[in-house]
């Protein structure tokens, strides 16, 4: 007779079995003991981002600045205005739309509480070329150039709709391009940089970018005005000792009178900035952390804009609450006394012993609920840029130009860059021509991948030549130019080759 195979009853034991169960398939029985269900995990709520001063401020949008009228012998077209977000924005669409929107991005408008729109100064330009052009108020004023990524991003991608609800139906633009000054020279280049387009909540992608007299070196700009003030201070035999500056209210008049035996504000505030005796190292001083010897620093030292750089002295590095903690640094900044870039052993000295302001590590550290308080202008670049920037610009300097360029040459971006000087001695005071030209020049590169010529920026004996600004500089006066500029401009030294 045959012996009949064993047959193996499988044993099941469920995962989550609140009981211990015996095994199976042992002569032994042993009993298996299981464990009892873990319990829930508890999911850790994202902590909030610490809230600014900026934070707690109110604005208002001044609805009455908002209706635009048509520009005088401009192309026909519609024009829309109204709230996205708490901002206010302006809207043209000429009649004969070629497709392609511009966003245009405003420089600082100060600390109150309106926020108001400005129309491009190129509008003429763009309407007779055929681009719509869209602008914001931003939704905070303030050095907040976050509020002014977003709102302007905001407003490109409700273009459509906004032209929907006022009647004109149109196909999503084909092209959207960002231009901007000053401040929004920051929100522009801001605007294209790879950080800053994957950290944005309102997300675009741009096809082109020109900033104008742009804050391109971010929060370096600040570490500028704190530089200037030390060395003012140190100058003036009154060294800096602590940051903020020691009682700068008081002393700040003392160290200015130093340095200079005439200087603009009060009673007479276009009085030329005259350095004393005594004040001419601190000239030299200026030139070299402003961009280097170059055309026209002269005039500009001298100019009325000397009382607005001398104005952000005496502050922290927290640029009035848009900052929880000082972001400024001069640590790394070498301060000569000549324009020979080797150090003597005077510069190495006086670089010993110049207050040193140090900066709270991570105080514009990436957030995460978007972009860091002060967005970033790295350079990470894929769409063409054309930069403008006047040569003796001491508010945002030409140095601003070089922090970008060598930005763009580390991280081998420099190919979508092209940048060019302008022999201008206040701060954007571009002609309409020159803007112009720097706006043609970038679609012309991005729609028919025509790079367009620049000036060299960094190698100090080009920057420093007499001509140097001459190939992009286009005096030629139009109806928008300002009266202002043009008249400045036949007071400096006219370029001969």
């Amino acid at each position: 007779m045959n012996k009949q195979p064993r047959t193996v009853i499988p044993c099941i034991l469920p995962l989550f079995a609140a009981l211990a169960l015996s095994a199976c398939g042992s002569d032994d029985n042993p009993v298996v003991s299981v464990p009892p269900s873990p319990a829930p995990v508890q999911q850790v709520p994202i902590q909030p981002e610490p809230a600014r001063p900026q934070d707690a401020r109110i604005y208002t949008v001044n609805e009455a600045s908002l209706p635009l009228a048509a520009l005088s012998g401009a192309p026909d077209a519609d024009r829309w205005w109204g709230v996205l977000n708490n901002a206010g924005y302006q809207i043209e669409v000429p009649k004969n739309w070629n497709g392609m929107l511009v966003m245009y991005a405003h420089g600082y408008a100060g600390t109150g509480a309106a926020l108001s729109v400005s129309p491009p100064a190129i509008r003429r330009h763009l309407l007779e070329q055929g681009y719509a052009w869209a602008a914001s108020s931003y939704s905070r004023n303030y050095y907040d150039v976050r509020a002014g990524v977003e709102d302007t991003n905001a407003l490109a991608l409700a273009f459509r709709d906004i032209a929907g609800k006022n009647g004109r139906t149109l196909a999503a633009p084909s092209k959207t391009y960002i231009i901007g000054i000053s401040m929004g020279g920051h929100v522009t280049a801001a605007a294209v940089d790879e950080e800053n387009i994957a950290a944005a909540n309102n997300k675009i992608r741009y096809n082109g970018a020109v900033p104008m007299c742009g804050v391109l070196g971010d929060t370096e700009l600040y570490d500028y005005f704190a530089a200037y003030q030390t060395a003012a201070m140190q100058e003036a035999g009154m060294p800096a000792t602590s940051w903020p500056a020691q009682d700068w209210a008081t002393i700040g008049p003392q160290v200015q009178a130093k340095m200079f035996s005439s200087f603009p504000g009060g009673s007479t505030p276009t009085a030329p900035a005259v350095p004393t005796e005594q004040g001419m190292r601190l000239k030299q001083i200026v030139a070299n952390l402003s961009g280097g010897p170059r055309p026209l620093f002269d005039y500009a030292y001298a100019s009325p804009l000397q009382a607005t750089v001398w104005g952000t002295f005496g502050r922290d590095g927290k640029m009035l609450g848009i900052l929880n903690e000082d972001v400024i640094t001069t640590r790394d900044i070498v301060f000569q006394l000549d324009a020979d870039p080797a150090l003597s052993t005077e510069e190495q000295a006086y670089n010993a012993a110049i207050y040193r302001v140090q900066a709270t590590p991570d105080a514009n550290r990436l957030r995460r609920d978007g972009l860091r308080w002060v967005p970033k202008t790295n350079a990470q670049i894929k769409v063409p840029v054309v930069t403008i920037h006047t040569l003796g610009d001491l508010y945002v300097p030409f140095k601003m130009e070089q922090i970008y360029k060598r930005r763009a040459d580390a991280l081998g971006t420099s190919g979508m860059l092209v940048q060019r000087a302008i022999r201008g001695i206040s701060h954007c005071d571009f002609t309409i021509a020159e803007q112009a030209a720097a706006f043609d020049a970038m679609i012309k590169w991005e729609q028919q991948g025509v790079k367009p010529a620049g000036d060299d920026v960094l190698t100090p004996s080009v920057v420093a030549d007499p001509q140097y600004g001459c190939k992009f500089t286009d005096n030629t006066r139009s109806q928008d130019d300002s009266a202002a500029v043009i008249a400045t401009r036949g007071t400096l030294p006219q370029c001969t080759r």
